[in-house]
């Protein structure tokens, strides 16, 4: 639990929303708004430009010392950017080819200790809306709302598509729910904290809801917390 603060976990599948859902709650509530995903990207960004293998446990842990992460607010966009070791790398981590590693990477028990250390410092001072793939489970499983999203794969692919496509990046519909597939796959079944809803979470599926449907879904659910 946060120090001074509340914290709302929501974890979930790849492309089911909960990203900018948590993103959209966060800004209504006046919390901050981390991005656990992206942190993972960013540390898988950061081995792939330093061809840092997955294999080699002294080379991930030296570069594990080495990886500062940071979120910052875009004063004119207002929105999180998040930075690598003082570099904004917010588009370049969104990327289809770091989708592709970042399952594997973050698989690696001595990356998700590190990771989760740092989200555990960040969300002390305040309350946060945290989102990722083992908050509710793992990192914080005292946090006062747990939320578990999910939709159906075919749903998901289309709007991940339409992401990428928004920034340029044309991928095949196929490969992206096939990578979804495997991403989900890998993260449900990895050792350390794998991917599942937790018992007392609360499970949305954001299929046939649009965004600010699932926004107003998790802020009654806050609502509730106060009542």
């Amino acid at each position: 639990m946060a120090e001074n603060g509340i914290i709302i976990a929501i974890d979930g599948h790849s492309g089911c929303g909960k990203s900018t859902t948590a993103k959209a709650v966060a800004k209504v509530l006046g919390y901050t708004y981390i991005d656990t995903g992206a942190m993972y990207r960013a540390v898988t960004l950061y081995f792939m430009r330093d061809n840092v293998s997955v294999e080699n446990a002294k080379a991930v842990a030296q570069a594990l010392a080495e990886i500062r992460i940071d979120f910052k607010t875009d004063t004119v966009a207002q929105t999180r950017m998040t930075y690598l070791n003082g570099e904004n790398v917010e588009n370049e981590i969104r990327q289809m080819e770091v989708s592709q590693h970042v399952s594997e990477v973050s698989a690696l028990p001595v990356v998700r200790q590190t990771m989760v250390a740092q989200q555990r410092q960040m969300a002390r001072q305040g309350s946060v809306v945290m989102d990722g793939r083992d908050i509710g489970t793992y990192v914080f499983p005292d946090a006062a709302l747990k939320v578990f999203m999910t939709a159906r794969p075919a749903v998901r692919a289309q709007r991940r598509m339409a992401e990428l496509t928004a920034k340029g990046e044309h991928v095949d519909l196929a490969a992206i729910r096939q990578n979804l597939e495997t991403r989900d796959q890998i993260d449900s079944t990895r050792q350390k904290n794998p991917l599942k809803k937790a018992e007392d979470a609360i499970e949305i599926d954001t299929s046939d809801l649009t965004f600010g449907q699932q926004v107003k879904q998790v802020l009654s659910l806050v609502q509730k917390l106060t009542d």
